[in-house]
């Protein structure tokens, strides 16, 4: 058998094409040309081997081949999928298999850029990784070896941020960060406010750490102390209510800061004889010390079910050899640092979440904004943690508790645990294209979305179990899934069934309340945490954001994301039809040009020179464009002017400026110019990459897409969806921050 090729007798996995999709930009294994050169089934069969070898660590006589066809089963099954890295690199060169880091920074400009240089090998090897700041002395303090004073964390952030965006995690994952700063911190107001400036840390999430002192004191308007975290002391005082309100706003407003509840983190941490939690992994779902790191993978909810009711015993079996698996991931791991080798397999931390639970509850007839779905979240998560923990003890019967247990909460257990934590509930954007079900225990996106596919056509996606709904009312067909993909939701549509109503909810059906108490329900039966987006209508108030906070702390809660439809500046349609915005009826007439416009003319280095590229506004905004090649005459002066002519006609007709950047950008001729980022491959791309510029001060796709500004794939233009606290295309695969 060639090395690499998957034995005989393995079953094939039913891949669709979206997911095919996937694997081949991001998983599969390539030449030097970037070709594939392995299938999906021997990619989950170089996983499962390779995983399966860690058994003659324990025991030399193992048959590890039998354990390697159960993981592939699992996998192949889509029962089980482990997070991207170990997918992408078990078996490899790499063999970086975890997802989540966190790094310490103390406050010291040693300690700040040595570990810039751990986060640089972390993120080369395709790992995210978080931070505390809350531990640098605010700006304007005193430096004591030099006299002179702090520039605060902001500015070491934007460092990180700038560091970040160069490695861009080798390729296949982009560089991903999470800054915490604490809620008593002098520069927290800074912290806040900080990417109210288009542009700013778009490779960090932010949270801010709350404490519960400190939503005591907002919920009663009293004052709190900031503390300057070199001296201990207190500085001054904020009103509480003031500073959450200022929270409230710019989440409200932009989705960003997230908040973190670091008493509650640190009240189920299992090991704080070895430290204080100050920070997650980019996402959120994962609190960890510094130096330790988390490998994660998810049950798909949606293949534990039979006739109507969960199969019990099939789960029960799936969570154990999970847990089997994911303690086989750690030995097998190659780590960036010895100091995460030695934290993890001190601790040996994993994290089993689930995806499909919106598929899970539409098998089972329980619509997701239910009392019923509450009890249901509840029950499972409850039992795959109890059998995760009776797992991890089995484990621990013949290989041994994790080596820090006796600094720990199981100190005085009998049978302690092979594994200080078992549970997580983590976004599975990608791993969930692959597995063909809905993402963590978010709600269904949409039942109709559109895919774009090769050459910019466009194919309409249906949620399979809806279609086959349908198709047994004898109510489908291409005129109500047109309806349906006007808005992704069947609510207001009268032609559909009541009873079918119920059941298909999507994420805009539900409550930012009901999304809270999903959240909170798996929380309960969670050891680490739950990341999930909480979606807000495009109305919403600041107010509905204020009382989402204080539920998910009451509920306990151990962080909150929330995004509202619409609240990114430039935001497309995340639903629905198009991928761009839709502008009213009357704003389809072309606007008359006055007299007298403002603008800036933008200099583009091309293949065939300089091009000069004129972008002029009106009180509506981006109003027309022109276009003058450096040498007058010939082709390209010629289409360069058509296409601004075109380009100012789409302008004055309402059009906004993302679907001319999308229809421009990449088109390539026989003399490109210029390297990287500020690679020109045409004139058609030039002026594309003009308006980028004009509109969103960066040349770079990233600044304009992966930001969240605009809601649109940075690469295939497709629709993405807001969940888990990250941005996920489920056409492409493309991932924020996984």
């Amino acid at each position: 058998m060639k090395k690499g090729t998957a034995p005989s007798g393995l079953e094939t996995p039913a891949i669709t094409d979206n997911a095919l999709t996937v694997l081949k930009r991001r998983y599969l294994a390539k030449d030097a040309e970037g070709n594939p050169v392995e299938t999906s089934k021997d990619m989950f069969w170089r996983v499962a081997d390779f995983i399966a070898r860690a058994d003659k660590t324990y025991d030399d006589k193992a048959n590890t081949e039998a354990l390697a066809r159960k993981f592939y089963t699992m996998m192949a099954q889509f029962d089980f999928l482990p997070n991207s890295p170990t997918l992408m690199n078990a078996g490899r060169e790499l063999g970086q298999l975890s997802a989540c880091f966190v790094l310490p920074i103390r406050d010291s400009m040693e300690s700040i850029f040595t570990t810039l240089k751990h986060a640089a090998l972390i993120h080369k090897s395709g790992g995210g990784t978080g931070f505390s700041f809350s531990n640098i002395r605010p700006h304007n303090d005193m430096v004591l070896s030099t006299k002179g004073i702090s520039s605060g964390p902001i500015s070491f952030m934007k460092v990180y941020d700038a560091a970040t965006e160069t490695i861009k995690q080798g390729g296949t994952r982009r560089g991903a960060n999470m800054a915490i700063l604490n809620v008593d911190h002098p520069d927290i107001m800074e912290f806040i406010t900080v990417k109210s400036v288009r542009g700013q840390l778009h490779n960090f999430n932010l949270s801010v750490g709350m404490t519960a002192a400190f939503m005591e004191a907002a919920k009663g308007d009293k004052p709190y102390a900031l503390i300057n975290p070199r001296s201990g002391e207190a500085v001054r005082q904020l009103n509480a209510s003031e500073v959450f309100d200022q929270i409230i706003h710019h989440a409200w407003a932009g989705g960003e800061p997230g908040i973190v509840f670091l008493d509650k983190m640190n009240s189920d941490n299992p090991t704080p004889a070895l430290g204080r939690i100050e920070s997650t992994n980019p996402c959120g779902e994962q609190p960890l010390l510094p130096y330790e790191s988390c490998n994660l993978g998810s049950i798909n909810l949606s293949r534990m079910t039979r006739d109507g009711t969960i199969n019990w015993d099939k789960l029960r079996e799936t969570v154990h050899l999970s847990v089997h698996f994911l303690d086989n991931v750690i030995d097998m791991n190659r780590y960036p640092l010895e100091e995460i080798e030695t934290m993890t397999r001190g601790n040996r931390k994993i994290g089993l979440g689930v995806m499909g639970f919106a598929d899970l509850l539409i098998n089972l007839g329980i619509p997701y904004n239910s009392r019923d779905a509450l009890e249901k979240a509840s029950e499972l998560m409850a039992f795959i943690d109890t059998e995760a923990l009776n797992a991890s003890r089995e484990l621990a019967k013949k290989r041994g508790p994790f080596p820090n247990a006796k600094q720990s909460i199981y100190a005085d257990d009998p049978a302690p645990p092979r594994n200080a934590t078992r549970t997580t509930i983590a976004p599975t954007g990608t791993i969930s294209i692959i597995a063909g079900c809905s993402s963590g225990i978010e709600p269904l996106f949409a039942l109709c979305f559109t895919r774009n596919v090769m050459d910019d056509d466009k194919l309409m996606e249906v949620n399979p179990v809806f279609k086959e709904t349908m198709e047994r009312e004898g109510k489908a067909g291409e005129t109500l899934f047109n309806e349906v993909l006007e808005t992704g939701s069947i609510q207001a549509i009268s032609s559909v069934p009541d009873k079918i109503k119920h059941i298909f909810i999507t994420a805009h059906d539900v409550t930012p309340e009901d999304h809270v108490r999903i959240q909170a329900a798996f929380q309960k039966f969670t050891n680490n945490a739950v990341s999930k987006t909480v979606n807000f209508p495009s109305d919403a108030t600041e107010e509905d954001v204020r009382q989402v906070y204080m539920l998910a702390w009451e509920l306990g809660c151990k962080g909150v994301t929330i995004y509202r439809d619409g609240s990114r500046e430039g935001q497309v349609l995340t639903q629905g039809k198009e991928p761009y915005m839709e502008a009213e009826e009357e704003d389809r007439i072309k606007r008359q040009r006055p007299p007298v416009l403002t603008g800036r003319t933008y200099q583009m280095t091309t293949g065939c020179g300089a091009l000069y590229v004129t972008i002029n506004e009106d009180e509506k905004g981006i109003f027309e464009l022109f276009n003058t090649m450096g040498k007058a005459g010939g082709c390209a002066a010629s289409q360069s002017e058509a296409i601004g002519r075109l380009v100012s006609l789409a302008w004055r007709s309402g059009i906004p400026a993302d679907p001319v950047i999308k229809q421009l950008i990449g088109i390539s001729c026989h003399k490109p110019a210029g390297f990287g980022d500020n690679k020109i491959l045409s004139c058609a791309d030039a002026i594309a990459k003009a308006v980028r510029l004009h509109t969103y001060g960066k040349l770079s796709e990233e600044d304009t897409h992966a930001n969240g500004k605009t809601g649109a794939c940075p690469e295939c233009g497709g629709t993405v969806e807001h969940e888990g606290g990250c941005m996920v295309c489920r056409s492409c695969g493309y991932s924020e921050c996984s």
